[in-house]
């Protein structure tokens, strides 16, 4: 068995989700990807895949290994470009992910300049509020907020992002500013829908505190539950990139500031790999590069005066949790 060529159709069998675009993309028939992916698997006394009638998903076996043969074939394919002489210009097809609306308002730009500057880069955005496993779905990169679960993936840290209580000054006028996250339980929230238990996690002089909420709407975008929390409907907890044209704007203003809880880290993650497209490299630095002082500027929905007619709640000081 050609080792080789068995990794490089085990691969592609996991980026294109099925035998039969695998063996379209390699250019071979389905029979020989088929008995190329059993030769495999009986050498290495284990199943890579499971497999239906209508789709093939990697074992957690094939996960790993699919992590090693990249990195095998990416060392091939450096070695024989070294000797060939190979043009380093960025170039080839490269797929990213991030939440819909930090891809809108930051990465879509950066996007938009890199391909600018390298033409020869295709790019895939993919804007999914949810966690997307990157080897198994074929994603290249991800921007992540918050701690990295999976061990397997490579962070490179881009700063740190405020998590905040809102509200509109209408809404305050009516119900009040809050002068402890205990005075939500009592009070409508808007709620973004998740695996998460209901609840808003607060930090008071270091200890954590978390708090149920309810409310009469729950969304699974952050951007319906923002329009619903400056239309006056109930407090809601966001990212600060995503309220800080809203506040700018005066239409939802910040509460709660004395327990909001550590920052969240921000994160270019992608799979574990020694060697790197050139593609991928040259994202990887324009990201860190132009995202950076985004994210470790001083947030500017920083806080302000009362609404009219809304007395300001009393401030604590408490320690900077940066």
């Amino acid at each position: 068995m050609d080792k080789l060529r068995a990794m490089q159709t085990f691969v592609q069998i996991a980026e294109d989700g099925s035998l039969t675009a695998a063996a379209a993309t390699l250019g071979l028939s389905l029979p020989a990807v088929v008995r190329g992916l059993a030769g495999l698997e009986a050498e290495l006394g284990t199943r890579l895949f499971h497999r239906t009638t209508r789709r093939v998903a990697l074992t957690q076996e094939g996960i790993h290994y699919l992590a090693c043969c990249r990195d095998v074939l990416a060392a091939v394919a450096a070695a024989d470009a070294s000797l060939a002489g190979a043009d380093p210009t960025p170039r080839g097809q490269l797929t990213i992910t991030a939440p819909v609306l930090l891809g809108q308002q930051v990465v879509a730009d950066l996007v938009a300049r890199f391909v600018q500057a390298n033409p020869a880069v295709r790019i895939s955005v993919l804007l999914l509020d949810r966690m997307v496993n990157l080897v198994e779905e074929g994603v290249d990169l991800g921007l992540r907020i918050g701690t990295l679960q999976d061990s397997t993936l490579v962070a490179r840290p881009l700063g740190a992002m405020r998590q905040v209580v809102v509200a509109s000054p209408a809404f305050l006028r009516r119900h009040g500013v809050p002068r402890h996250p205990s005075e939500l339980r009592e009070r409508p929230c808007v709620r973004l829908s998740g695996p998460v238990r209901p609840g808003w996690r607060f930090d008071e002089e270091g200890r954590r505190l978390h708090v149920p909420v309810d409310g009469p709407l729950d969304f699974n975008h952050a951007g319906a539950a923002l329009r619903a929390c400056e239309g006056g409907l109930g407090f809601g907890r966001f990212f600060g990139y995503q309220v800080q044209e809203a506040v700018q704007a005066k239409r939802l203003r910040i509460v709660l500031e004395d327990f909001e809880p550590p920052r969240e880290a921000v994160q270019l993650v992608y799979p574990h790999a020694r060697l790197l497209p050139a593609r991928t490299r040259a994202f990887i630095d324009a990201a860190q590069r132009e995202l950076r002082p985004f994210f470790d500027a001083p947030p500017s929905a920083q806080r302000g005066p009362a609404p009219e007619g809304v007395a300001a709640a009393p401030r604590r000081r408490r320690r900077d949790q940066g």
